[in-house]
């Protein structure tokens, strides 16, 4: 099992966090995203690898942008 803490522009409730974590958790190998809306931050927990181009789309199609 692979963590990485990603920070994300643009978070800023609960919908944001929800939308976030559902889209992210939806890309194969994605065990847990769990938003830290405080930070900006979104860890994820990865049972194998994940492109980085695709953890950008899935964030960018929930409306928000991956900044590391």
């Amino acid at each position: 099992m692979q963590t990485e803490v990603l920070k994300v522009k643009g978070m800023t409730c609960n919908h944001c966090k929800h939308a976030v974590e559902s889209a992210l958790q939806d890309l194969p190998n994605i065990t847990t995203a769990t938003v830290d809306l405080a930070k900006g931050e979104v860890t994820v927990e990865m049972s194998g690898q994940v492109s980085r181009e695709a953890i950008r789309a899935a964030i960018d199609e929930a409306g928000y942008e991956l900044v590391s």
